[in-house]
């Protein structure tokens, strides 16, 4: 036994080393930068300040966190209505279809997400696929300005997010016992109370995984808002990166990424405490 534990132990150590090295070290040198000082040129320097915290919570910045949390929200909710019903119905196709399915949501993968999102601009642009198919059907007489607007990054956010949330739904709809749901029609609940009382409960981590999935990488999805919503749609990632390339303010955006950090952090605690778990349905 005693030697069972060594070997465990020994196991662990180029796990742990990595962690160290990989993810907690990075982490503490983005805090110690945040306190920093901006140097003249290019880097910071070393005396202590908290201005860089300061400046966060000035109301032009609060703002952008603001619309960055509700534009994730948003998606949410959206990714949630879309990903469900089709991670559900997914999760009870035969064996067959089910890897055809699996395949084409694996499908855009393979591919950048540059080119994927330059798709959707040839959709979005004026005179685009879009726009000659609603003045085909009649739907619009002239072309509609698609990109750069809001809705078109919704589009985007809601398109690379969408996966996840069916992926996890499906996870935990392959391990539900149908038999209780029979088992619930046969006590007189019908199929709506059915699902509520007892299907919804069952996917209940599946779809708590997707949320956390969806809603944690929208808050720093720049690139989409800055393809499809040009300078318009201005994410807290869109400034961490402005702030680091072009501005050279390496304290500030460690700053602002600590902030970002922390509130990832608390919306992980809120998942931990409601789905009485840290694990991931369906891809942890």
């Amino acid at each position: 036994m005693k030697n069972k534990k060594i070997k465990e132990y020994l196991l662990r150590i180029p796990i742990y080393t990595f962690t160290i090295i990989f993810v907690v070290l990075p982490l503490v040198y983005m805090v110690i930068i945040s306190f920093l000082t901006k140097a003249k040129t290019w880097g910071f320097d070393p005396a202590f300040t908290p201005d860089n915290y300061k400046k966060v919570f000035e109301p032009f910045y609060l703002n952008i966190f603001l619309e960055s949390i509700k534009l994730a929200v948003v998606s949410t909710v959206l990714v949630i209505l879309i990903g469900y019903p089709f991670g559900y119905f997914m999760g009870r196709l035969d064996t067959k279809w089910k890897r055809r399915m699996m395949m084409l949501l694996m499908i855009p993968f393979w591919t950048s997400g540059l080119i994927r999102l330059n798709g959707w601009i040839i959709i979005f642009r004026s005179n685009g696929v879009l726009d000659k198919l609603l003045m085909f059907f009649g739907i619009t007489k002239s072309p509609l300005k698609l990109l750069y607007t809001y809705p078109a990054v919704l589009v985007g956010m809601v398109y690379f997010l969408l996966p996840f949330m069916i992926l996890s739904v499906y996870s935990s709809v392959e391990k539900m016992d149908w038999g209780l749901i029979e088992a619930a029609r046969d006590l007189g609940a019908g199929k709506i109370e059915a699902f509520l009382t007892v299907t919804l409960r069952l996917t209940m981590p599946g779809l708590l995984s997707g949320v956390v999935l969806t809603f944690v990488p929208s808050m720093g999805l720049f690139y989409i808002s800055d393809i499809l919503g040009g300078n318009k749609i201005v994410l807290i990632g869109s400034v961490i990166v402005e702030q680091l390339t072009k501005l050279r303010n390496i304290p500030f955006a460690a700053a602002l990424s600590v902030i970002l950090m922390l509130l990832t952090t608390l919306f992980l605690r809120v998942y931990k405490r409601i789905s009485g778990t840290g694990e991931l349905e369906g891809l942890f």
